[in-house]
């Protein structure tokens, strides 16, 4: 994610890794049986979600970011909106299962992987059409969870933190960050397989939230 890129590009350049994060987690959850894909343990932080529930998380997390708290930004009404109905949002961004897609549409993991396509397409439709000068310049504001701390650690720029509690995220920040989230939940899903004596699939890079120190 090199920053020596011209302003006009189209941010996609930033983010090649988007059209590779599918089949990444497709790889990681293939051939798991119902008992590995629903395991979990009260030993471990990293397994109190199962992978079913990490990969319900990934497939909800570019939802809700991109329709929900870029929304006035990236789909004005004025220019058509957001590309699904709120009730297909709902379905997808629910507030009932704790950042993840509605178990009442999405408990099958094929299910859960279609939404992760859909996430994906959805993500680099966005990256096609805004620019790297879009990316750094367009904010949004959210307020800041304890972890914000350990973020702002793992982003070189574009992640901001103030001490009334607040915290800004540049577009560029936010691909950033759901990237990230893609690698830490995987990064967990492997440390399941680990534990159940399953094969790891996926090479993951040295990077993301789950290589900074303190982070669980």
């Amino acid at each position: 994610m090199s920053s020596e890129v011209h302003s006009d590009a189209p941010l996609r350049v930033l983010f090649p890794q988007y059209w590779k994060l599918d089949s990444m987690v497709r790889g990681e959850v293939s051939g798991l049986d119902d008992d590995a894909l629903d395991w979990t343990s009260d030993e471990f932080g990293w397994a109190g979600w199962s992978i079913r529930k990490q990969t319900s998380h990934l497939g909800s997390v570019v939802y809700r970011w991109l329709l929900e708290r870029w929304r006035d930004q990236l789909f004005p009404v004025e220019q058509g909106g957001i590309p699904l109905s709120d009730v297909e949002l709902g379905q997808l961004s629910s507030t009932e299962h704790d950042r993840r897609l509605n178990d009442d549409f999405y408990s099958g993991i094929d299910d859960i992987l279609g939404a992760v396509s859909g996430a994906m397409e959805l993500a680099q439709s966005v990256l096609r059409r805004v620019t790297v000068a879009d990316g750094r310049s367009l904010v949004v504001s959210r307020t800041a969870s304890p972890q914000w701390g350990l973020m702002v650690r793992a982003h070189p720029h574009g992640v901001t933190l103030d001490e009334t509690g607040g915290g800004t995220l540049t577009l560029e920040a936010t691909f950033r960050h759901m990237y990230y989230e893609y690698l830490t939940h995987l990064f967990n899903m492997q440390r399941i397989k680990g534990a159940l004596g399953e094969t790891v699939v996926v090479r993951l890079p040295d990077e993301g939230y789950h290589t900074v120190e303190g982070w669980e």
